[in-house]
């Protein structure tokens, strides 16, 4: 449901995948992000291919990208659930390969703390496949000091 003041928000969302043909959905799935009720896409970093952190399976292919959005967290959240679904995303254990991945990383000022939603993303610190393409899109988003720390995990931009 779009917030009822109307007021559009500037949240970034991280995307990823690594099963089937990976690279092309996460470029279809940036258009598809744009196609959300009260969302615009403003900006999308390169794509960087990863190899599986804390996970398994072949490499990912991840972005991220700066939305305005006048959906509330919680119902963004639910739309990005949708559209993993519609790419068929099946979470048979933590941190199984997937079709798509698509979490909210940041979403304006808010913290949000829930069961089912944390914002800002509870490891996106500690994940270059985060930080660097963030990095990209808002530098001001991202100090040096982050990406130092993890500048051990391989990522190449594509």
């Amino acid at each position: 449901m779009p917030d009822p003041t109307g007021s559009a928000v500037l949240a970034y969302v991280a995307l990823g995948a690594n099963l089937g043909d990976a690279r092309t959905t996460v470029v279809n799935a940036i258009a598809a992000l744009n196609q959300l009720p009260g969302t615009r896409v403003l900006r999308a970093s390169s794509l960087y291919q990863t190899a599986p952190f804390e996970a398994s399976g072949p490499d990912f292919f991840n972005a991220v990208v700066a939305l305005h959005t006048t959906l509330s967290a919680a119902d963004l959240l639910t739309q990005l659930q949708q559209l993993e679904n519609a790419h068929g995303r099946l979470r048979p254990y933590i941190n199984a390969p997937r079709t798509l991945d698509l979490d909210i990383v940041l979403y304006g000022d808010e913290v949000v703390m829930r069961p089912d939603l944390q914002i800002p993303h509870p490891r996106m610190l500690q994940r270059a496949f985060v930080l660097v393409p963030l990095a990209e899109i808002a530098p001001g988003a991202v100090t040096a000091g982050q990406l130092a720390a993890v500048a051990d995990q391989a990522i190449q931009r594509v």
